[in-house]
């Protein structure tokens, strides 16, 4: 079998490859040389001192305890602020998306510009808008379960990813053949029901891994609480147990690679999610013909 031609860059050849690994290797020597020295300027400050470690790693230590209940508390905060803002975002973002693909073309400008302006904004700032400024309008939040600041925190979350969402389902939407659209509109189906039964379902399924890798950065960007001092999450706990154990250091690797180990999970379920749909053989025209067949 004959190997296929790639279109989209010229395939490099044996001096470029040569001096591609040259260059890995060099940049791998020069990393690892850094490493090397902070890991070094780190030991000579005694950094890697049980008296620093101990409160995380020796559960014979007498702060052990607490220190895991305290970081445990704020792994749930998080975990629970994340999963309220990926619900809402998924449900706000699927309506923004659904709106901006059913309205026409100047009545959809209010939500263009919605998305646009969420869009631009970083999601810090949405986040802190939102706390300054929901207290002065008739919206109260405090009625609703959740610890202080949680809801300034999901609802901040939620205007951004929302937007993000929607696009994402838009561009599932628009991937998929118009025929579709057309075959269901002939068997006589409305359009909430081409939407909601046609062309929604394929384009989650479609766009299922990138909606999985918005939810990682939904997680993340739980810890910017702790930026602005409004919800005690992980990292806010966590800056609040190494004040007073003066080992900044130690207290947030730990939760760094807390952090990397979830949202390490989370993308490889966006891995597997794409293959097992790669491997679902699904086809857009197989759909459209089942629609057409059921007039």
């Amino acid at each position: 079998m004959s190997r296929p031609e790639n279109v989209l860059y010229d395939e490099p050849g044996p001096r470029a490859r040569r001096r591609a690994l040259v260059g890995t290797v060099v940049a791998g020597l020069l990393l690892l040389g850094v490493i090397g020295l902070a890991v070094r300027k780190l030991a000579q400050e005694g950094q890697f001192d049980m008296e620093l470690w101990g409160p995380l790693i020796d559960p014979g230590n007498e702060s052990f305890r607490d220190v895991w209940r305290l970081l445990g508390r704020g792994l749930q905060a998080t975990l629970i602020s994340a999963v309220l803002a990926i619900v809402l975002s998924l449900v706000v973002g699927t309506l923004l998306g659904t709106l901006r693909l059913r309205l026409g073309r100047w009545s959809r400008m209010p939500v263009v510009g919605v998305i646009e302006l969420l869009r631009g904004l970083p999601v810090v700032i949405t986040i802190f808008f939102v706390w300054q400024v929901l207290p002065e309008t008739p919206i109260n939040v405090g009625p609703l379960p959740g610890e202080d600041g949680l809801w300034y925190l999901v609802i901040g979350l939620t205007l951004y990813n929302s937007v993000i969402i929607a696009e994402i389902i838009r561009a599932g939407v628009l991937s998929l053949p118009r025929g579709q659209g057309e075959a269901a509109r002939a068997v006589g189906m409305t359009e909430g029901q081409v939407m909601s039964t046609v062309l929604l379902p394929q384009a989650f399924r479609t766009m299922l891994p990138a909606l999985i890798s918005q939810l990682v950065v939904v997680l993340k960007d739980t810890s910017l609480a702790a930026v602005l001092g409004l919800y005690l999450e992980t990292l806010r706990r966590a800056n609040l147990i190494a004040q007073n154990l003066d080992n900044p250091i130690q207290v947030l690797t730990v939760v760094g690679l807390m952090f990397i180990v979830i949202n390490y999970a989370l993308s490889r379920l966006a891995v597997w999610t794409e293959r097992r749909v790669s491997r679902s053989g699904f086809r857009p025209e197989a759909a459209e013909a089942e629609v057409t067949a059921g007039a």
